[in-house]
């Protein structure tokens, strides 16, 4: 799903597990949807039990820290797994090509 969120000009792409927990997102900001943020929650366990969780935040971000069906004030617009997995792909090439 995606929501949009005007205060701050970003676009939030989720996708969501079974249990209604964010297990990867995106956030794309401003007019030209730059990624500041593409983080999985796998991932970011896999830092955290390796002690490389501030190198993982600082360049992929993190994952929302409640479940979507806990949200209020929201009005996602349903996507398909290929669209979140094109955004998915062209904002991690992105994050990933910055100097670290």
């Amino acid at each position: 799903m995606r929501c949009y969120w005007d205060l701050e000009d970003i676009w939030f792409y989720f996708e969501v597990d079974a249990e209604s927990w964010v297990t990867r997102q995106i956030e794309l900001q401003g007019p030209g949807l730059t990624p500041v943020a593409a983080a999985s929650l796998d991932e970011w366990q896999q830092a955290h039990a390796a002690g490389k969780l501030a190198e993982y935040d600082s360049r992929f971000g993190i994952t929302a820290e409640l479940p979507v069906s806990e949200w209020e004030g929201h009005d996602p617009e349903q996507l398909t797994f290929e669209e979140f997995e094109e955004i998915w792909d062209a904002a991690r090439r992105q994050i990933a090509a910055r100097p670290a």
